[in-house]
């Protein structure tokens, strides 16, 4: 059951689509900040010195020891990767490195770093100091390398220089290399599809070789999990590190004013600590200037109220799970079409979801490159449905059982019940009879999809941790699993082939011959892509919402 968990959700974030420069109109509140308007630049500073933001418990400030996605919203403000993903999307663009390619066996990664770039401890960025890094997180002791300690490079490179358990891999990482001062070389022992995306993850930060020799990063204090420096993280980023006063549950930063970049806006950036149902009354009663995971039944008051929701990119697919195990009658090919023709999707996305939420017409979102608009679509059609159940053989009628969790909202999940009865719905108007189960989410729900052997349909969905397609398919269909209960050799095989190349230029046309071939196989029927939302102060603009959770905050500002 963990590893199920752990396969379908993105370990420190989830989250979602388009993204543009909020510039929307807004009056001001308790804090008398003067009205912006759509047609109004933003001023160069800001206005006020000193953002909140409310988000929930943080857990240590070390982003190679942090899988959640609050302590990593925190690092990503003050250090940065080789490689970031591009504003408001997920494809990997230059971030420390200025330039970065693979060779043309796909194992070795060169990265150009950027000149002029600074610690905030006032070391220099260097070749050097990458490796130091990349080599420390292949090191790490038996003591930090349990998985929800390492999770982010046990997800992307394996196991370790010395792996403290036989669970663990061997390691895709091999080397880095200072070639020269600004030129860092790492190679891996194999080509993977993981790359360059991601290097993107904030896990993968680079931090100052000085800080994590002085802080003794490698040794957990006595009586923690973790060493000090995840106390006190020292970066390239826009923010510096100042406090996190435990007690009062909030961290502060800092602008650095020897960044690289475009200097922050706003000269102090507080994250505090609120719990989930006190965050909306704590941003009407101006106590905190924004948060995120805006429930979606608050979305349109609020906008109606002058905040600003910014909805996310959807970077999540939610699909109609098929057991082909469990009923003889699913593991034919015209009875899974005729499901997906009986499903108004359309309808789904219009009556369940927020607004900003996308029909999936393939396992991943639109915005990552292989993506195929031309798959079979499968078109609500219902007359369609009863002419391929004929023809399977149940023209008088077929029955599933359909199992769906209880007390659980995801962004691709926003209403179980309710996605639940439109489904339902829509099979019984082509002959399909539903018997539906509702389970509790944990332990009941995981148990029954991840063994396989109760359920004919089940309501599931998959999140991308970085900006590749082989993360959703690999997630989903790289091998048998009990949740679908189909073997297809011939696609397990074109997986591990597209995993094994390195140029993601000729990955792409590899993806979109697969999204094409599950869509004709429908182990599942994807169904939508559901956005989150965070929410702002009516004169807090500038933020550009990402897909990754990947928020700039040196780009708001009160205006």
């Amino acid at each position: 059951m963990a590893a199920m968990r752990a396969r379908r959700w993105r370990i420190w974030s989830a989250a979602v689509a388009a993204g543009a420069l909020l510039l929307a109109a807004g009056c001001t509140g308790d804090k008398a900040r003067p009205p912006v308007t759509a047609s109004s630049p933003p001023p160069a500073v800001s206005t006020e010195d000193t953002l909140v933001f409310a988000m929930g418990q943080i857990r240590i400030l070390d982003p190679a020891l942090s899988p959640d996605a609050e302590s990593l919203r925190i690092t990503r403000q003050v250090l940065e990767t080789l490689v970031q993903a591009e504003p408001g999307g997920a494809v990997a663009a230059p971030g420390l490195a200025e330039t970065f390619s693979v060779d043309g066996s796909g194992t070795v990664w060169t990265f150009r770093l950027r000149p002029g770039v600074t610690f905030h401890d006032g070391t220099a960025l260097d070749a050097a100091a990458v490796c130091a890094n990349f080599d420390r997180w292949y090191r790490l002791p038996a003591a930090l390398q349990a998985g929800d300690i390492t999770a982010a490079w046990q997800m992307v490179f394996g196991g370790f220089a010395k792996n403290s358990s036989s669970r663990l891999a061997a390691s895709l990482f091999k080397s880095c290399t200072a070639r020269d001062a600004a030129t860092a070389e790492i190679a891996l022992t194999r080509a993977s599809s993981r790359f360059p995306a991601a290097f993107t993850l904030p896990s993968f930060a680079i931090s100052s070789p000085k800080a994590l020799r002085e802080q003794a990063a490698d040794k957990p204090v006595k009586g923690s999990r973790y060493p000090a420096y995840g106390n006190k993280p020292v970066g390239t980023g826009p923010y510096r590190f100042v406090s996190w006063d435990k007690a009062a549950r909030k961290v502060e930063l800092e602008a650095f004013d020897g960044y690289h970049g475009t200097a922050a806006k706003v000269r102090h950036l507080i994250f505090q600590t609120v719990e989930a149902g006190l965050r909306k009354q704590a941003l009407l009663d101006g106590k905190i200037d924004g948060y995120d995971l805006v429930a979606p039944g608050d979305r349109k008051a609020l906008a109606e109220q002058g905040f600003h929701v910014l909805t996310r990119p959807a970077f999540n697919t939610l699909y109609l799970g098929i057991n082909q195990r469990g009923n003889p009658a699913l593991a034919k090919p015209e009875v899974r079409q005729a499901i997906a023709y009986a499903i108004d999707r359309q309808r789904l996305v219009s009556e369940a979801f927020p607004e900003g939420a996308r029909l999936a017409l393939n396992f991943h979102p639109e915005l990552l490159p292989g993506w195929n608009p031309g798959v079979a679509a499968y078109q609500y059609d219902p007359a369609k449905a009863k002419e391929l159940l004929a023809a399977a053989g149940y023209g008088s009628g077929l029955k599933l059982r359909f199992h769906y969790p209880r007390n659980v909202t995801r962004p691709y999940l926003p209403d179980p019940k309710k996605i639940f009865e439109l489904l339902a719905a829509d099979l019984r108007a082509a002959g399909i009879e539903v018997d539906g189960i509702e389970q509790r989410w944990t332990p009941d729900y995981l148990n029954t999809v991840s063994k396989g052997t109760a359920h004919d349909l089940h309501l599931y969905g998959v999140t991308g941790n970085y900006g590749e397609a082989y993360d959703f398919m690999g997630q989903l269909f790289a091998k048998p699993t009990a949740e679908f209960g189909f073997t297809d050799a011939d696609l397990f095989a074109k997986l591990k082939q597209v995993d094994g190349i390195g140029d993601p230029v000729q990955r792409r046309p590899l993806y979109e011959q697969l999204n094409a071939r599950l869509l004709e196989s429908l182990p599942a029927v994807p169904l939508a892509h559901g956005p989150d939302a965070l929410v702002l102060d009516k004169n807090l603009i500038g933020l550009t919402p990402s897909p990754l959770t990947d928020e700039d905050f040196a780009t708001a500002l009160f205006s």
